[in-house]
This record gives structure tokens, sequence and C-alpha cells, in this order.
């Protein structure tokens, strides 16, 4: 099993549509680790740890969000691995 961990940046309709608290319950559910947070310019961050395949599957979750979320992009960068447990919202 490999591992990688990505900084991730959602644009669109993701503030004040739950998207934060949706995201922490689909990381937790996936087992990966990291964080969630709003940014000054509209968008959400998030920090994914864990396991390849679902890393990638919270990534694609990333794509579509929660219902009332409207997700133009999504911009994917690797980074360091980061020791982690858990997933919180900032």
């Amino acid at each position: 099993m490999s591992t990688i961990c990505m900084q991730v940046k959602v644009t669109g309709k993701v503030q004040g549509v739950g998207f934060r608290q949706a995201t922490v319950r689909q990381a937790t559910r996936l087992s990966v680790d990291g964080w969630v947070r709003n940014q000054d310019d509209g968008s959400v961050s998030a920090l994914l740890c864990g396991d390849t395949e679902a890393v990638e599957a919270m990534v694609s979750w990333l794509g579509k969000g929660p219902a009332k979320a409207e997700v133009d992009q999504v911009e994917i960068s690797a980074c360091a691995w980061q020791d982690i447990a858990g997933f919180v919202q900032l």
C-alpha cells in the first residue's frame, strides 16, 4: 500500500454550502487524514494524506462536493508527507 499527500484548492460556490463539514465526513469515511479550510478568496483548501486510492477518491469527490456546492475547478499539487492523525476543519 502506497501513501501520498496532496494539497487541493477548490473554487466555485464552495463557501456557505456546508462544503467543509461534508469534506470532513467524506475524508473520515475514506480514512484520509488532513484538514480543510476556507480561504479569503472564496475558495476552499484541503490537505489530504493517506492511501493513494483513498486520496484519489477524495479528490474525485471534491470535484463534485456536497449537493448545494457548485465546483468550478479543483487544483491539485503533490506535497511532502505530513504525519497527521484524523481529519479536521480549520
